[in-house]
């Protein structure tokens, strides 16, 4: 599988906030957000990332432990709608 930079990570973070599963043709609207990325390797990235997160939330991964977390940017409404629309 191709690498992603940092900077597609983030498109396609933001990307997930903005497009839900009953957004017609989703993955291609994801893939022209994210550029550089097929709507196939987007879809894919997604599930990697599902997969990730159901392993941290069935305590399959150990948490870091953080010292004072700072902001990376993010605003909470997006982080929110992030994992929403992980849920789906």
């Amino acid at each position: 599988m191709a690498n992603w930079t940092k900077n597609q990570n983030k498109k396609f973070e933001e990307a997930l906030a903005l497009f839900d599963k009953d957004t017609p043709d989703k993955w291609h609207n994801i893939a022209r957000c994210v550029g550089g990325k097929s709507a196939e390797e987007v879809k894919r990235h997604y599930e990697l990332l599902v997969k990730d997160v159901m392993k941290i939330e069935n305590d399959q991964v150990p948490l870091p432990n953080y010292r004072g977390a700072s902001s990376n940017g993010r605003s909470y409404a997006n982080e929110q709608r992030l994992m929403q629309n992980l849920r789906l």
